[in-house]
């Protein structure tokens, strides 16, 4: 059976269109899927021949000469490729040495926290500082390094060295469809340093210790990347996946918290009232009252929260239990409205921005749609 063409290309049969944006959608999902694998191979090679170069070195001691000379001799053997010059070498070897196999985290970066607590139960126990609490606190997120090409990965590595850093910075750079000079310069200005910056009072309404240990305690932004949403969601579906993810929601709170409850009731003058999460961090003995908002941050969010600590202070307290902290997770926060409605407030209370995993689907944003979205149109009746 042959296809019949119509000389004149005028008419078409009704289904021509929906034809037409199936196939089309079929090209653009074949090219993503090549620019994804031709990325990823490109980087695990990158990341092997550094691998291979950083063993050998360490097992002859060769020097720069040795690297200048397979410089030449892959450069006229590979005369296409322009990525062997001795600098990008020494790059992959950079790269092999920072980040593990699956190109999924930095090699080392999360230490045990079981371990540290069953080899130094009385300095846990009795010295909570500034620099245990950042040593405890590991990341439970993973670095999409893959979903980056090589020039972002080398800003990256270069000029970011804390990790939630580059992990914003990837994610921005993917979401945004960032350059490689608006990364270097978001970075040159901080972007993530203002972004994040968690909004408080706790030198206000703390002493001195206890508000530095509280401040290292919390975080900005909170990353809850365990949990992804494809339809609109509220604060209510927050709270229940991240109880039902409870033991990643500790890993990101930090060292020290136990899980209270989720909608924690309690009863003022005869009213019922329920707390979105109640926690309570066993280092700093006090509670920490968590509320969620699915929206930016609003003062009248404040009112709520103070009211929610005063209770808990004077309920669930206990001889021996520190003031109780509050902490707002907003989806994105003002700074000086924060600030303002902070201002006066007598319990200590923080403001948080988080992040989901819906920002941060497998398959990242890049110059094309992504292979779930061109799937699902190519479902479309």
């Amino acid at each position: 059976m042959s296809v019949q063409v119509n000389d004149t290309l005028s008419d078409s049969f009704r289904g021509y269109a929906k034809l037409l944006r199936q196939i089309k959608q079929r090209v653009l999902l074949a090219q993503q899927r090549a620019i994804y694998a031709a990325n990823e191979e490109m980087l695990r090679m990158y990341w092997d021949i550094g691998g291979m170069l950083q063993q050998s070195q360490d097992a002859d001691g060769w020097g720069k000469k040795t690297l200048q000379r397979l410089a030449v001799d892959l450069k006229n053997h590979y005369s296409e490729i322009k990525g062997f010059t001795v600098r990008n070498m020494q790059y992959m070897v950079q790269f092999f040495n920072e980040y593990n196999q699956e190109l999924t985290m930095v090699k080392g970066a999360i230490p045990s926290i079981a371990q540290s607590a069953i080899t130094q139960p009385d300095k846990v126990a009795k010295s909570i500082t500034k620099s245990v609490i950042s040593q405890l606190n590991g990341y439970n997120f993973t670095l999409p390094v893959k979903h980056l090409d090589w020039t972002h990965n080398l800003v990256l590595m270069k000029q970011v060295k804390d990790i939630r850093a580059r992990y914003w910075y990837m994610v921005q750079s993917i979401t945004n469809h960032w350059t490689t000079r608006y990364l270097q310069e978001a970075i040159k200005l901080d972007h993530y340093g203002k972004h994040g910056a968690l909004a408080n009072n706790f030198t206000e309404t703390l002493p001195a210790p206890e508000a530095s240990d509280v401040k290292a305690m919390l975080k900005d932004p909170y990353i809850f990347d365990m949990l992804t949403f494809t339809k609109q969601y509220n604060e209510r579906d927050v709270e229940i996946g991240l109880v039902s993810h409870v033991e990643k929601f500790l890993i990101e709170m930090g060292a020290g918290f136990a899980f209270m409850g989720r909608q924690y009731h309690i009863e003022v003058s005869g009213d019922d009232y329920y707390i979105d999460i109640l926690m309570y961090n066993t280092f700093l003995h006090r509670y920490l009252v968590i509320e969620l908002k699915d929206t930016e941050f609003m003062p009248e969010y404040i009112g709520k929260l103070n009211f929610y600590c005063s209770a808990v202070d004077d309920i669930l307290c206990r001889e021996g239990d520190n003031r109780t902290i509050g902490l707002l997770l907003c989806k994105t926060k003002e700074r000086i409205k924060a600030e303002y409605a902070l201002r006066d407030i007598q319990k200590p209370i923080g403001i948080s921005d988080y992040e989901l995993g819906q920002a941060l689907p497998k398959d990242f944003r890049g110059s094309l749609p992504t292979i779930e979205e061109i799937e699902k149109e190519l479902e479309i009746k």
